[in-house]
């Protein structure tokens, strides 16, 4: 396959892809230090359009708030690294799209922005489903530590394509 990703990455896309098709299930993603990259890793898939619904790139708070709704209070309050942003992020790109489950993506990919609570290298997921509880969100704080910009983003993507799996 022609593709322009990391293989692994791909891999992991194609096998979101696959197992999602299987259940007739759409996703959306929320990212923000990720860039679009779990977008457009899904994309690399041929066929990705059965399963690819929406993916939004939210880098700024601005945007976070205008196109995902999370809340300027909660941004203000808990920063844009953190369980209640991600957790709003996901709940958001739902209510944006006709996604049946959305992934959100927000951390610190350096080399600077990092402080002593949120250093380099810690990024938050959350994952929301269409069906489910809307408080009853998955979030977790992952801390990949300071491998490079480029490995945290590209260990950021897996785990995000992780929580697409079924």
């Amino acid at each position: 396959m022609d593709v322009l990703l990391p293989p692994e990455l791909v891999a992991m896309a194609d096998r979101v892809i696959t197992a999602n098709r299987a259940i007739g299930r759409r996703v959306a993603l929320a990212e923000s230090c990720t860039g679009g990259l779990v977008s457009a890793a899904l994309t690399e898939i041929p066929g990705a359009s059965d399963v690819v619904e929406a993916g939004f790139v939210t880098y700024s708070n601005q945007a976070k708030i205008s196109l995902l709704k999370v809340s300027p209070d909660v941004i203000e309050t808990f920063g844009a690294v953190s369980v209640a942003t991600a957790w709003a992020m996901a709940r958001g790109a739902l209510l944006a799209s006709e996604a049946d489950i959305a992934v959100a993506i927000t951390g610190v990919a350096g080399p600077g922005g990092g402080t002593v609570k949120k250093p380099v290298g810690t990024v938050v997921f959350a994952q929301a489903l269409r069906e489910g509880d809307p408080e009853d969100i998955k979030a977790k704080r992952h801390e990949f530590g300071d491998i490079g910009r480029g490995g945290i983003r590209l260990q950021a993507a897996l785990l995000a394509l992780e929580l697409l799996l079924p």
